[in-house]
């Protein structure tokens, strides 16, 4: 009996994993102005980036976090945790690169690395079609399926003027010092409340 119930359990987390999933953002655009996002992954088109970003979201290290590289007409950028601590330990949690299957349009969600097999808790979504960087190894994982216009809103004034150094070593009291008007994430969620594996 055991035997079969752990045949259930790994079938089932076969299957979970390889269905696509959504998450909704909930974003503090400015001062007293909240948006809403929504993106969906597809395991089929990068299985590692899709389980990271699905731990991610499980664990919760995004609340706060600051979208500390927004270049306008290119891209969007979050990831590194608020806290030092988290940040420091999910530094080191490195996956291995995904065969880039998709290219990077518009609206598409990626990782971003600091080269080969370096993925960590880093992301950004494409603000337009970005095709030069699918020969550079950036496999998209997903994309924004509602709220495109509130991601075309998220603050881009400071460019890539934030060091992602210190932010790694200093967390959000050196972004709300030295950058305040940053948009951040309040939280992110998965759209149906979905269970973890349960069975």
């Amino acid at each position: 009996m055991r035997a079969v119930s752990w045949l259930a359990c790994a079938l089932f987390a076969v299957a979970r994993a390889a269905e696509p999933y959504q998450v909704e953002f909930e974003i503090t655009l400015s001062k007293g102005n909240v948006g809403h996002f929504t993106v969906e992954v597809y395991p089929d088109w990068a299985p590692l980036g899709a389980a990271r970003f699905r731990e991610i979201v499980e664990a919760e290290i995004w609340t706060a976090a600051r979208f500390f590289r927004v270049v306008s007409g290119v891209m969007g950028q979050w990831g590194i945790p608020g806290k030092p601590s988290v940040a420091a330990e999910w530094r080191e949690k490195k996956i291995q690169d995904d065969e880039v299957t998709q290219s990077n349009k518009r609206g598409t969600i990626t990782f971003a690395t600091s080269g080969k097999h370096s993925r960590t808790t880093q992301v950004f979504i494409n603000f337009v079609d970005n095709a030069n960087l699918d020969g550079m190894g950036f496999a998209p994982f997903g994309k924004v399926i509602k709220g495109m216009d509130v991601v075309d809103k998220i603050y881009a004034g400071d460019a890539e003027r934030p060091n992602q150094g210190q932010i790694q070593s200093e967390g959000n009291s050196y972004l709300k010092k030295a950058f305040p008007r940053l948009s951040y994430i309040k939280s992110a969620s998965f759209v149906g409340g979905e269970a973890k594996d349960e069975v």
